[in-house]
């Protein structure tokens, strides 16, 4: 098949050829990307009704964003719903007139073939055009039209309550998650809740997030041999995932599980943590210190195939005894629970989620037997089937990574974790063009695109969390820089909020701004966290003003649909609850070492070196000045 990417040249022959164009979106890892792949682009038949009647564009979706929003959102409008792969059909002038998703090469049960609408389309462009381009046009217009965003009339404290009725409405009291299967981990909806009982003491809150975060380790959606989560679960239970991992997610839930250690001190959710960040470390992680996208669900063609095992292919690898001891405790069993296989799991009946939050206190989990085998499978899995990897290195989801490392060692104090998000941000710093502009991906050594929106928020807001593990200033200046920059490039300073792309993007047919936190969150949800934590780590009175604006512009989505807007919310709780802030004046460097194991953990904290008018030492020796509800404590020494 003759493919363009996305590039002028491709819309230029469009118009020369007077030629439709196919525009095909999809990600590596995708699995019906695959299907439709091998069915329908990789058939002779096929391809050779594309090439004479078509002009076809493959895009994807995790390095074009914004191409992918805009048409994302045609065919939502086509067909009520949206998905990947996603198969547009344009006008040489960019313009979509008709979309789906996957379509099988040939039409049955009533569901058009591939191939029939291709010579559908081409048909009806030769002979009825006139309804095509109206269509066109049509829809355009739909997608260039900008939701009113006035502000809301509710406070931000109405706001996150209906967020949590809603919540509580849509819970599986049975198994954890929100809603029906598929079911998605949205580990953003965990943390607002906890956030929520943090601030309101609902223990409601808290017991639904505990009770998802229980239910997603003990099932199939987290992987028992090799740690990790996959990236949903087709099932109520959890047990059953569609099988690729997301670097996303694993941030998003590293920091969950991170939260609900420091809110609870069960030691499951470290431990949850601590195999998550070591499959990150071991397989996620390249060289230099990015970390990679994703990893695929498909091994030989098959989903789940690497994942899955027999019950006799584990006695004969540990030995009887050892085997069945293993098979039993991650419920592998001669029937299967997965086409005719078992995928590990604890959602055996016999263990009991009090039993598991209970398991070692002291934090040793290796001293089981199955535990002390799990070496010896992963190196047995790793070596039966291979496993592909997207080793894309995006800078979006990078700054989550980075975000959720300089969590885990703020809270957990492992080194190894400081380490990981500090080699990954020194690895993005050198990625930036001679213009100092981020790029939106990278791969072995070659970047590509200018940053969107998401780029230079999630990357911020990774900034901002390990400024506030390390407390080193160089971190904070970062991450003022980005969000300035953020601002100068994608910012509507007239109806407000920020557009997913910007000056230094190409122009498309619409100007899409993203406010939904679905399986991550908004670029202008993250954005309005980092203007609320640079407003309460520095006291800078621009920065409050910019978060209270932004916020303001996001109530209105909050209002309308509470439950989308679980980062937004937690931002707007952070703001008006805010933690502990301490200036602190240091004078040697134990002093910040001492300062970090003191308050480290909870307080947002502004350090200086040197003495000024408003904040100077007493006895010549380390200050701080501590802030807290409004109201402020006379100077202490350290």
């Amino acid at each position: 098949m003759d493919w363009y990417p996305w590039c002028e040249e491709a819309f230029e022959k469009a118009k020369r050829e007077d030629k439709p164009v196919f525009l095909s979106i999809g990600y590596s890892t995708c699995h019906w990307c695959h299907v439709m792949a091998h069915e329908s682009f990789e058939d002779a038949e096929v391809a050779e009704e594309l090439n004479r009647n078509f002009i076809s564009i493959k895009v994807d979706r995790e390095e074009r964003p914004d191409i992918d929003s805009i048409y994302m959102e045609a065919c939502v409008l086509f067909t009520g719903s949206g998905g990947w792969p996603a198969s547009i059909f344009l006008t040489p002038e960019q313009k979509p007139f008709y979309a789906g998703t996957y379509f099988p090469k040939y039409s049955a049960y009533g569901r058009i073939g591939f191939l029939d609408l291709l010579r559908a389309v081409e048909k009806r462009w030769k002979r009825d055009r006139d309804s095509l381009l109206k269509s066109a046009d049509e829809l355009t217009w739909q997608l260039q039209q900008e939701q009113e965003a006035k502000a809301s009339g509710l406070s931000w404290q109405h706001l996150a309550l209906q967020a949590v009725r809603r919540l509580k409405q849509s819970f599986d009291e049975a198994y954890g998650g929100f809603g029906d299967a598929p079911k998605f981990p949205m580990a953003h909806n965990l943390m607002f809740l906890m956030e929520y009982y943090r601030v309101n003491r609902d223990r409601r809150a808290l017991e639904m997030a505990e009770k998802t975060l229980l239910q997603m380790y003990r099932g199939g959606i987290f992987d028992h041999i090799g740690g990790g989560f996959s990236r949903y679960s087709t099932d109520p239970y959890f047990l059953v995932p569609h099988f690729e991992k997301m670097l996303y997610d694993n941030a998003l839930l590293l920091m969950a599980y991170t939260k609900a250690y420091s809110i609870t001190g069960k030691e499951i959710y470290r431990e949850v943590a601590r195999k998550t960040g070591q499959y990150i470390q071991r397989e996620m992680t390249d060289s230099h210190g990015g970390f990679y996208s994703a990893q695929d669900a498909d091994s030989q063609g098959v989903e789940g195939k690497y994942y899955v095992f027999a019950y006799e292919e584990l006695t004969s690898l540990l030995g009887i005894s050892a085997g069945r001891k293993f098979n039993e405790y991650f419920n592998i069993t001669r029937e299967g629970n997965f086409e005719g296989k078992s995928i590990p799991n604890r959602l055996d009946d016999k263990v009991s989620g009090e039993m598991l939050q209970g398991i070692c206190q002291d934090g040793d989990y290796s001293h089981t037997e199955p535990e002390r085998l799990l070496p010896k499978v992963y190196a047995y899995r790793k070596q039966r089937y291979r496993l592909f990897l997207d080793d894309k290195i995006l800078v979006s989801w990078n700054g989550l990574m980075i975000g959720a490392f300089a969590r885990m060692y703020r809270v957990f104090g492992q080194e190894s974790y400081l380490r990981q998000a500090k080699r990954a941000c020194g690895f993005l710093e050198k990625q930036q063009d001679e213009k100092g502009f981020l790029p939106v991906s990278c791969r072995r050594g070659i970047c590509q695109g200018r940053g969107f929106l998401e780029d230079y928020a999630f990357y911020a807001f990774g900034l901002i969390e390990l400024y506030s593990a390390v407390l080193e200033p160089k971190y904070l200046e970062r991450a003022r820089h980005y969000c300035r920059k953020a601002r100068e490039l994608f910012a509507d300073e007239e109806k407000g909020g920020f557009f997913l792309y910007g000056k230094e993007n190409e122009p498309l047919i619409a100007a899409a701004k993203e406010t939904y936190d679905g399986a991550v969150p908004s670029g202008n949800s993250v954005m309005a966290y980092n203007l609320v934590k640079l407003w309460q780590i520095t006291g800078e009175e621009t920065w409050r003003q910019q978060a209270e604006k932004q916020l303001e512009y996001l109530s209105v989505f909050a209002e309308q649909y509470p439950a989308g807007q679980s980062f937004s919310l937690l931002a707007a709780l952070l703001y008006q609850n805010p933690p502990e802030h301490i200036v602190g004046v240091l004078k040697e460097e134990e002093d910040l070492e001492k300062l970090r194991k003191r308050y480290g953990k909870d307080a947002d904290i502004m350090v200086f070196w040197e003495e000024s008018q408003e904040y100077g030492r007493i006895n010549n020796r380390a200050t701080l000045y501590v802030c807290k509800d409004e109201s402020c404590r006379p100077p202490v020494n350290l």
